[in-house]
């Protein structure tokens, strides 16, 4: 989801843009000292009504950093951050990369005993509280036998907690002057933990800036900013989609708008009011916009780019997005591990008529290798299924305090296993099947989830679809489709069935249609297949037949 800006000498193809001399912006501290210096009145982050200045942001993040210092905390300490989006998460981001420490934001759906695992996994001695979840913040903590200490965001619910402004601003905003280094983690974000705990994950400050820089020379359009540019931050930033994209337009000298939840309709608010010219969302999130009765009335003459990425997008979504929003289309692919977009489809590669490349993740971004190998690790030959895997400067350090986990996703040779199945064609493009893990082995043969849904999804009655497999006496594995119809549309499995079957082998059809009020998802968006499949296997000793 991290894009960097174009070191420019003229206009571009896009128009005239400021320069930014990424060599002075080594570290993420060092993106507040450079930004005051060059644009210091420009408002940086935008927050309900409440603007900071790129200067005053310099000054605030010194504080938070002096103020980080004075509770004892050294370089390589962790601090947690459970609470929605907000303004000052970035000043708590940027804060503690100007003295060493390591952020952890914490997503704020998680429930207490799921926070406080993290909590405690980091060893973080501040917990950092949005308003909306100090409830669940002191649940989380009760049992830990080793306590943080709670600061409250806003003053709303801070329960004899310390504030996060009074506690900022009791500290001096000149510059700590620490020594941080480029290879140190710069923030911590845990995996979504679909299976098992979740894996902290490090991202250092080479990961999230000096990997980038291959990509900024190669001076692609849709990757470049410029001195109006305003970015609308709505993905949670517990995740690298929220994080990442929030520090892309902190890098780039551009506007950032915080909303503290994405929500459908002050989405379409922002890109109306604020002026919003970029935005990264995940499909999820972008069918609930785009479906919305006043998506098609409003004015999107400043959007210029919109990015996506997290999940595959059905081709029929993708068209309608095209239709109603009028900009240009820029799929993302990557991961928290690989500190986020690592492939990319470029706009031009975006056809409403409809083109294999279409169905592509797309092409490495400069700077990035892409394979697909066998369970061994062999890599094969075009148009093979196989793991994806990717070698880059912004693969991540590794994973907190688990070593043998992080040998068994890098090789000695630094590539990571993506857990992705995937193909690539003759030309180099990408294409995702789905999550290896997921895969469904029906009478032998492999289906993958997501071609199955894009399949379906086209249907007109259906709004959304998940397929799973299902235990089969015969074939091993049944394919089985969750499907949340659209308002007023029947119930008719045969026909849904029937429209699958025209569009992809019969073998991948599903045998059966199960219909549900809603899809389970993840704060990121991803469908939380496990919670789907565990009725249909509970009471086996394995959960694939």
């Amino acid at each position: 989801m991290l894009d960097t800006p174009v070191r420019e000498t003229g206009p571009s193809v896009a128009g005239s843009v400021s320069a930014v001399d990424l060599d002075q912006m080594a570290t993420v501290g060092d993106i507040a000292r450079y930004h005051a210096r060059e644009r210091g009145q420009d408002v940086a982050f935008s927050f309900e009504g409440r603007e900071t200045t790129f200067s005053a942001f310099d000054a605030e993040t010194s504080r938070v950093a002096n103020a980080l210092l004075a509770e004892g905390l050294k370089t390589g300490d962790h601090i947690a951050y459970l609470g929605k989006n907000s303004d000052h998460y970035f000043e708590l981001f940027v804060g503690a990369a100007k003295m060493g420490a390591v952020p952890t934001p914490i997503g704020w759906r998680l429930a207490p005993p799921e926070i406080g695992y993290i909590v405690e996994d980091c060893a973080a001695p501040l917990l950092f509280v949005g308003p909306e979840v100090m409830e669940q913040a002191r649940a989380a903590i009760a049992p830990l036998a080793k306590k943080p200490k709670l600061i409250a965001m806003e003053a709303d619910g801070a329960e004899g907690a310390p504030v996060f402004e009074a506690w900022r601003d009791a500290a001096s905003d000149q510059d700590p002057g620490v020594a941080v280094t480029t290879g140190d983690v710069a923030v911590q974000l845990y995996t979504s933990g679909t299976t098992g705990r979740p894996k902290g994950v490090m991202l250092t400050h080479d990961n999230l800036l000096a990997g980038r820089k291959d990509s900024a020379l190669a001076q692609m359009d849709w990757n470049t900013w410029g001195p109006d540019d305003v970015s609308l931050v709505a993905m949670p930033v517990a995740h690298i989609g929220g994080t990442g994209w929030g520090l892309v337009g902190l890098l780039n000298g551009a506007k950032g708008v915080v909303a503290r939840e994405f929500d459908p309709f002050k989405v379409l608010d922002y890109i109306e009011h604020d002026r919003i010219s970029k935005m990264f969302m995940v499909p999820a999130a972008l069918q609930i916009v785009v479906r919305q009765p006043r998506a098609r009335e409003v004015d999107y003459s400043r959007l210029k780019y919109i990015l996506y990425g997290a999940s595959p997008i059905p081709l029929d979504l993708l068209r309608e997005c095209i239709e109603v929003f009028g900009c240009g289309f820029c799929q993302q692919y990557g991961m928290t591990e690989t500190t986020g977009t690592v492939v990319y489809l470029p706009p031009e590669d975006h056809d409403p008529a409809g083109t294999p490349r279409m169905r592509a993740a797309g092409i490495p971004l400069p700077g990035v290798e892409i394979k697909v190998v066998d369970e061994a690790g062999a890599a094969l030959p075009p148009n093979a299924v196989g793991e994806v895997a990717v070698r880059s400067k912004m693969n991540m350090a590794g994973y907190w305090r688990q070593e043998d986990a992080t040998r068994k996703t890098i090789d000695a040779e630094g590539w990571l296993r993506t857990g992705d199945a995937g193909y690539l064609d003759a030309d180099g493009y990408l294409y995702i099947h789905d999550r290896v893990k997921d895969m469904i082995i029906t009478g032998a043969e492999n289906v993958y989830p997501a071609e199955v849904e894009s399949a379906i999804y086209g249907h007109p009655a259906v709004a959304e679809v998940a397929v799973i497999g299902v235990p089969d006496e015969r074939w091993g594995e049944a394919v089985k489709a969750m499907v949340v119809l659209k308002p007023g549309a029947e119930e008719n499995p045969a026909d849904i069935i029937a429209f699958a079957r025209s569009r992809i082998a019969g073998f991948k059809a599903p045998k059966s249609i199960d219909f549900i009020p809603a899809l389970p998802r993840n704060a990121s968006g991803k469908i939380l297949r496990r919670e789907l499949r565990e009725p249909f296997w509970a009471g086996r000793e394995r959960k694939v037949n």
